[in-house]
This record gives structure tokens, C-alpha cells and sequence, in this order.
């Protein structure tokens, strides 16, 4: 849906590069972790790898979302916090 809505909504409301560059870099992000947490449920430890991983796709893309959106960078120092948890939540899976 977020995809979609970036191709069609988003884009044609004239939004400056940076503010495209970061909705495609929180859609990118949120896709990829989306389908790690498939595969998160085959891991030793399913639940913890899938609520790290959804922790952090929530402080990465979360912000950069509301920022693409806004313009409002409020929220921007969530993000290396939610970058971490994404990794933690790929070593969870893997350990």
C-alpha cells in the first residue's frame, strides 16, 4: 500500500527530491524487512527475531515516512536506533 501511494500520491504532489529519496529509502527498507520476517519464523527463536525486526523497521521507516511526508525531520534520530535493531534483528535470525 505505501508503495502504491508513493508511485501515485506522494509523487505527484510535487514533493522536493530529498523528501522522494526518502520515501523510497523507507519503502525499500520496510519491503526487504517485511520479507525477512518470513523467514524469521523458521529461526531458533522466532518471536524475538520477528518483534526485534519489527521494532526496528517501526524507528527506521517510521521516521523516514513521517519526514518524506511532512518535511519535519522531528523524528529523524529515531532512526540509527531503528538501523541497529533491523541488524540485531538479522543477527537474532541467525544465531
Amino acid at each position: 500500500g505505501l508503495g502504491a501511494y508513493g508511485a501515485h500520491g506522494f509523487k505527484n504532489k510535487d514533493p522536493d527530491d530529498y523528501r522522494i529519496v526518502l520515501y523510497e529509502t523507507a519503502n525499500k527498507y520496510h519491503f526487504y524487512h517485511s520479507l525477512a520476517l518470513l523467514g524469521a519464523a523458521h529461526c531458533s527463536k522466532p518471536l524475538m527475531a520477528g518483534t526485534i525486526l519489527i521494532a526496528g523497521m517501526g524507528m527506521f521507516c517510521g521516521p523516514l515516512y513521517y519526514q518524506a511526508l511532512t518535511g519535519d525531520p522531528g523524528l529523524g534520530k529515531l532512526a540509527p536506533v531503528g538501523g541497529v535493531a533491523m541488524i540485531a534483528g538479522w543477527l537474532a535470525m541467525i544465531l
